[in-house]
């Protein structure tokens, strides 16, 4: 639903306000956290580029900058900053207005410059609790982009570990294997 110019609901009293930005992705928001000039409000942007384009469900700014945060039916819920509601930081631009919405139920969390990012994260390094909800996170090395990340993370599905192909399935002296555990000759 696209907010009108009204104001969005107030967060109650000492609901948390975090340096972050967050989407509506389909059904539920992407929390993009990160240091300050990591690339958060690119990233929002990015994604709602993604949505328009169709290689993922539409995308609606939840808010750039500040995020309000609230634990209720067991889910955890962004709103933006009132201030900043309906607005974004493009680089280049400035500030600009966009459609927004008033709140969505988070249902990813993107780390930025996350010191914990890696080719084949850590299964722990993949979930993270905020206001005492458990979340899927996406951890993202300094230096790369999270966009395809988070693409891959809203259209595939993850993949049971299982072990590696035995070296005699290998042809030819060939043993590069997708899994946990890569081999090499």
């Amino acid at each position: 639903m696209t907010a009108s110019p009204s104001a969005p609901r107030e967060s109650p009293p000492g609901a948390p306000s975090i340096h972050a930005s967050a989407v509506l992705v389909g059904d539920q928001a992407v929390l993009i956290r990160g240091p300050s000039g990591s690339g958060k409000s690119r990233l929002a942007f990015e994604l709602i580029l993604a949505g328009r384009s169709g290689q993922i469900p539409a995308v609606t700014l939840v808010g750039d900058d500040r995020i309000h945060l609230e634990a209720r039916q067991s889910r955890l819920w962004a709103r933006p900053a009132p201030r900043l509601t309906g607005l974004i930081e493009i680089r280049g631009l400035g500030i600009r207005r966009c459609d927004f919405v008033s709140e969505a139920a988070v249902g990813w969390v993107v780390d930025l410059d996350a010191a914990d990012g890696a080719r084949l994260p850590a299964p722990e390094s993949l979930i993270t609790t905020l206001s005492g909800i458990e979340l899927p996170r996406i951890p993202v090395q300094t230096g790369f982009s999270a966009l395809p990340l988070i693409i891959a993370a809203l259209t595939t599905r993850p993949v049971s570990p299982s072990p590696a192909p035995a070296e005699e399935d290998c042809p030819d002296e060939i043993h590069n294997h997708i899994g946990p555990v890569v081999a090499t000759d």
